[in-house]
């Protein structure tokens, strides 16, 4: 019986899976071909795209889940041996089922009572398109706690989370209950219902309030032990909310408006388009053609890995993706070329994430959402940067080949003609993103479609590397990684929220200017905690929780906020890099096989040369304002 349960589950996630990412890909564009030959559109279009992506956050979050794939930081708990390491799961799992349960009831509640049951979307009743909210999180218990080893602690584990879980969210609970009871016209006991509220208020609050900033300790510990950064998000800005007595419900909220942003639906677009890319043999083309135009320089196979790299990992927004699709190639290439080991390791963990400045990246879309400027400009703003990175590993490369007299390849005009025949269609895709995006013929979304539904067609029907049947392997590992991310993004906007309300953007950055009077000060300052957040935090919910709090503090010192932008993200990206637990590492450690010391020892002259880099993006404000300028 659980086995068969446990195919209807994953059965019915994948078809699911499969319905929303196709639904999302085909909308924008069926509304762009609409618009362009008869001057019209579909009703509600935009706001059916805009809750798709809540169904692709949670369905991805639960299949996340299922697989594994949250985002955590381990910090070495997976070296730890029984009873330790059980006793160490079962703490992070007790957390999890906690916050997992206060979600639940929290968007329930905000479900019920936030939307109006006429209230639809085209035709379909919001509520019901929402209920998939707190449903994934029981889902995602399920799979959690699936996960846990032992007989009688798991029991207990799992008891106490819910028990937990219920204790604090008995708001959410009298106010579902209440709710129920006015559907069914009886307004006096709902009443009393609620008056419950301000009783167990009185009674449970100041110890809730007492116990919070410990709690708020050991959710933060806990995060180092490998509990999901989504659950420790949620779970500090639970306890902020409990410290000023706010509406739980405010959390769900700002998870929806998050997710129903405009600009949102172009991530899971880029991302599924460089998925699609990467389970093709499209790097493989690439390669082809980039070594045959750069193979004759001077370290020229590693400036083809470099321009490889940044090319995946603009469209994928996931260095990740990139270290573990085309690693394995790729270091075979070098290595066989003469590079040593170490090198070609470093060289590989570091440009992983070189692409990160270059649109259509995702974690550029995420920046221009939260700091509310124009993604277009950010778009513009990063490329000078980037090449300025891409430039300087492409040099220290050069160098190294040159001293370790690494060959070089034959320049041969026929084979670049014949590589670029077979890898032309995949050069086009930037340029054709490009092209129209920024003269304007379409929106973001629009373009992420168009990009889709490009890839599909070269990749399936033109080069043929994809079978129909493997796009459900291609939707599922798409939809799992892109809501692992939007389920941070989700909670995090809550705990942004609570900063940005408690005024603390505000109060920080009066204290600064009280004490630091040079902007040049600032910036270092603010390089140094950024790099700091890198170690510790991936980059979308950085974005999310960390640039409130920076934009007020650099408008005080009159930094421009495309600059100060490219600088966030430029920072970041050291982040993947940078000792001990930044992500690259851990990826390069797992793709080569090698021990994360070693690794730690291999990226260091890459990760000193691209300080330089940032020291430089953010001294030189005309490398990030030069290009906007000259095309305004």
């Amino acid at each position: 019986m659980k086995i068969s349960i446990d195919r209807i589950f994953k059965g019915s996630q994948n078809i699911s899976t499969y319905i929303i990412l196709f639904l999302i890909s085909a909308l924008p564009f069926t509304e762009l071909l609409l618009r362009f030959f008869f001057k019209t559109g579909i009703c509600a279009s935009a706001l059916y795209i805009q809750h798709l992506v809540i169904w692709i956050a949670f369905v991805g979050g639960v299949i996340a889940a299922r697989n594994n794939k949250h985002l955590s930081l381990s910090a070495g708990v997976n070296l730890l041996k029984d009873p330790y390491k059980q006793i160490i799961e079962s703490i992070t799992m007790l957390i999890t089922i906690t916050v997992l349960t206060l979600l639940t009831f929290s968007s329930a509640s905000f479900i019920f009572l936030g939307f109006e049951k006429a209230q639809k979307i085209g035709f379909l009743p919001i509520r019901l398109i929402l209920l998939i909210i707190p449903i994934s999180y029981v889902m995602m218990s399920y799979y959690f706690i699936k996960n846990l080893r032992g007989k009688w602690l798991p029991r207990i584990v799992i008891l106490l989370g819910v028990l937990l879980g219920l204790i604090l969210s008995y708001s959410s609970i009298l106010k579902l209950i209440s709710y129920i009871i006015s559907a069914g016209g009886n307004w006096e006991a709902s009443g009393k219902v609620l008056d419950l509220i301000y009783t167990f208020d009185d009674l449970l609050l100041p110890l809730f309030k007492a116990l919070a900033v410990p709690v708020i300790i050991v959710i933060i510990v806990s995060a180092f032990m490998g509990t999901p950064i989504f659950i420790v998000l949620a779970g500090i800005t639970y306890s902020f909310f409990t410290l000023s007595s706010g509406a739980m419900e405010m959390i769900p909220n700002e998870a929806y408006t998050m997710l129903t942003g405009p600009a949102i639906p172009a991530i899971p677009l880029f991302t599924l388009a460089g998925i699609t890319l990467s389970q093709s043999n499209a790097g493989e083309r690439l390669v082809r053609f980039f070594k045959a135009v750069f193979g004759w320089m001077t370290g020229g196979l590693a400036v083809v890995t470099i321009i490889i790299c940044a090319f995946f990992t603009t469209f994928t927004g996931a260095s990740g993706v990139t270290i573990l699709a085309l690693g394995g190639l790729l270091s075979f290439i070098l290595i066989n070329d003469n590079f040593k080991r170490p090198f070609t390791i470093g060289l590989l963990t570091s440009s992983g994430s070189i692409g990160l400045l270059f649109p259509p990246s995702l974690p550029i879309i995420m920046y221009g959402v939260s700091a509310r400027v124009s993604i277009k400009e950010m778009f513009i703003g990063g490329i000078i940067p980037g090449l300025l990175m891409v430039t300087s590993l492409i040099v220290m490369s050069m160098i190294y080949a040159k001293k370790q007299k690494v060959k070089r390849t034959k320049f041969e005009l026929k084979e670049v003609f014949l590589s670029f025949k077979e890898a032309i269609w995949e050069i086009l895709l930037p340029v054709f993103v490009l092209v129209f995006y920024f003269s304007g013929l379409t929106t973001l979304t629009e373009t992420a479609s168009l990009a889709v539904i490009y890839i599909m067609i070269i990749e399936l029907f033109v080069k043929k590397d994809i079978k129909i049947s493997d796009l459900k392997t291609v939707f599922v590992k798409t939809i799992g990684m892109i809501g692992g991310i939007l389920v941070i993004l989700a909670v995090a906007k809550g705990l942004s929220y609570y900063i940005v309300d408690a005024h603390i953007p505000t109060k920080l950055s009066a204290l600064l200017t009280t004490h630091i009077h040079s902007k040049y000060v600032f910036l270092l300052l603010l390089n140094i905690a950024l790099l700091i957040t890198g170690c510790l935090m991936d980059i979308f919910s950085a974005i999310i929780v960390v640039v409130p709090l920076i934009i007020p503090m650099a408008q005080a010192y009159g930094i421009d906020p495309i600059h100060l932008g490219v600088i966030f993200l430029a920072n970041l990206e050291l982040g993947y890099l940078t000792p001990p637990v930044g992500i690259n590492l851990f990826l390069s450690s797992y793709s080569f096989n090698e021990p994360l010391v070693k690794v730690y020892r291999y990226v260091l002259p890459f990760l000193l040369l691209l300080i330089i880099n940032v020291l430089l993006i953010t001294y030189l404000p005309w490398l990030s304002t030069f290009l906007n300028s000259l095309l305004s």
